[in-house]
């Protein structure tokens, strides 16, 4: 009856309830829900009037590594992501160089296993170059998925017709990702507007059509091959109602930007700093957004945590840069929503936990249950704060939330059973480990 660490004393948000329970932890996993009061243990964790979650997971954030280290890194990523109550983070390929072959994979792997400070996975970036061999590439250790740009990336990443996108989708079986804005559709609205124009103009470029007509397309894609689809920061009404009817092929995520901002006033007080892709949209596309968080369309929320300087921020549009901090924020925002009535906290989990595990078919995460990993975002509910840039880890230091107060904030990020936060200090040297999947 010894145990590494004993979470007591908390309010643990379990699968089927919301229950007061004692959670044992041994050899890195769960090993007990309800544990003796004279149970001994190496280490125990007072969660006295806190909420104990699963381990919450940030499936889409570009951590820019390798890359530039003065923008963000692997280290300095995933601090952010443990201060911010994350206790996993899956990094996208669009860094520099890409992540698309199996030297690139393989580094990736060690250098996360080296530097990270939460448990870590990664996509491999689909190109023509690499279609044949993306197959092999998706059961790599650490790789969650294959990543696809139907619209809007560098270099070789982009794929923006059909038969590129098909023999994509015909090459392995695991769900891809898709980043389904229309790139056909980008280039010829593109000469209509010009440089200098109002900020807002960027939602007007990439507009409702764009997302829509990738979306559509790709699902007729996914129908036709059978292969399964995830559309990563769905952002339209059309979309969500439409891909409600692709359940036997398609999930979906949407971006905690989509549910708390709002168009043209983003803009107007942020400038460049609301400018992301794609876009944050008007008022009607929240509250879908919000409907299908509600009605169960939604499958997983993420940040799309994308940081650039602050200097390149401030450029006229559309020469700044798309792409906001998010990661360390995420949870603050989702809890406040909690909060406010917006969705319960055993929805919160099922989205950035069980979601995330379910649609990457991911092991031993996103519940709190006996065998899992011992994973917990813990969180006072009551705890009111202000979201400021001098509390931002990633190294460009800023935040489009910055001066927000919320209500609920993540006090402890444990991994493994191994606490990594703590009351906005991370505690010891890098520990991540990849994360496992089921193929």
């Amino acid at each position: 009856m010894r145990y590494d660490l004993i979470l007591r004393n908390g309010v643990c948000v379990l699968p089927w309830a919301e229950i007061a329970a004692d959670v044992g932890v041994r050899d890195g996993r769960i090993a007990a829900l309800g544990v003796p009061a004279d149970a001994e243990a190496a280490e125990t964790f007072d969660a006295t009037g806190l909420h104990v979650l699963p381990g919450l997971i940030d499936a889409h954030v570009h951590l820019r590594d390798p890359g530039d280290a003065a923008i963000e890194s692997i280290p300095t990523g995933t601090r952010a992501a443990a201060l911010g109550g994350i206790a996993t983070v899956f990094d996208m390929p669009n860094t520099n160089p890409s992540i698309t072959g199996r030297e690139q994979l393989d580094w990736k792997a060690g250098y996360a296993e080296r530097e990270s400070f939460t448990d870590f996975a990664f996509y491999v970036g689909a190109t023509r170059a690499n279609t044949a061999e993306l197959g092999a590439y998706e059961i790599l250790p650490g790789v969650c998925a294959v990543k696809l740009f139907a619209g809007s990336s560098t270099g070789d990443l982009m794929i923006e017709d059909d038969a590129g996108i098909e023999a994509v989708m015909r090459s392995g079986r695991r769900r891809i990702a898709f980043h389904s804005e229309d790139e056909y559709r980008l280039q010829a609205r593109k000469p209509q507007f010009e440089r200098g124009m109002p900020y807002d103009t960027h939602r007007i470029w990439r507009d409702e059509e764009c997302a829509f007509l990738g979306t559509r397309r790709i699902m007729a894609l996914a129908r036709k091959t059978g292969r399964p689809a995830h559309i990563l920061h769905t952002s339209t009404a059309e979309e969500l109602e439409y891909l409600a009817g692709f359940r036997d092929v398609a999930t979906v995520e949407v971006l905690v930007n989509h549910l708390t901002q709002v168009a043209p006033d983003c803009y107007e007080r942020l400038e460049g700093l609301a400018v992301m892709n794609p876009p944050i949209r008007d008022r009607r596309h929240l509250e879908a957004s919000w409907a299908a968080v509600r009605d169960g369309t939604v499958d997983v929320v993420s940040s799309d945590h994308a940081p650039h300087p602050i200097e390149a921020k401030r450029r006229p549009w559309p020469d700044c840069p798309a792409g906001l901090t998010g990661v360390q924020t995420i949870v603050p925002l989702m809890l406040d929503h909690v909060n406010n009535g917006r969705l319960s906290l055993s929805r919160l989990a099922d989205l950035m936990a069980a979601g995330p595990a379910r649609v990457y078919n991911m092991a031993g995460k996103g519940r709190i249950a006996a065998g899992f990993d011992a994973d917990f975002t813990v969180v006072d509910m009551k705890r009111r704060r202000t979201i400021t840039n001098d509390w931002i880890a990633t190294p460009c230091g800023w935040t489009p939330f910055h001066g927000q107060e919320v209500a609920g904030w993540p006090v402890a990020t444990i991994v493994r059973g191994r606490i990594v936060m703590r009351d906005d200090e991370v505690i010891g040297a890098p520990s991540g480990k990849l994360a496992r999947f089921a193929w």
